[in-house]
């Protein structure tokens, strides 16, 4: 359809290279395409897909749960409270002020002893 339709195909001193030429380049295309092309695995039922450990994640899960659990207890109530209210219930340091009716810098100051007890808590896990 190519060699058919193009201007120079009443012109051509050599025709079996002006076919090589469009086969190669059709040949071109279709890799692009197929490169391009995203790839998909049919969905079986009934087979397990590979994952990871998943006992292994949920183990590390729990221990670290309770690691953090085991360190907002030790600290203070208030600075435990505050910091539950801001990472937990996503209040900001404002709302949190208005709602206990302490000044910003106090809850910054809470937040800062609680975020900096949780980083030593768990620093030697890194």
């Amino acid at each position: 359809m190519r060699a058919a339709t193009s201007p120079q195909l009443t012109d051509l001193r050599n025709p079996a290279g002006f076919l090589f030429r469009i086969a190669r380049n059709l040949l071109v295309d279709e890799a692009r395409r197929q490169k391009c092309r995203i790839r998909t695995v049919p969905l079986v039922e009934n087979t397990d897909a590979p994952c990871c450990a998943e006992q292994e994640d949920r183990i590390e899960v729990e221990e670290t749960t309770g690691r953090f659990e085991t360190a907002l207890a030790q600290l203070p109530e208030k600075t435990a409270g505050i910091f539950r209210m801001n990472r937990f219930e996503k209040k900001s340091y404002r709302q949190i002020h208005q709602e206990l009716g302490i000044a910003l810098p106090t809850v910054d100051y809470h937040m800062m002893k609680a975020l900096a007890h949780l980083r030593t808590v768990f620093a030697d896990r890194a």
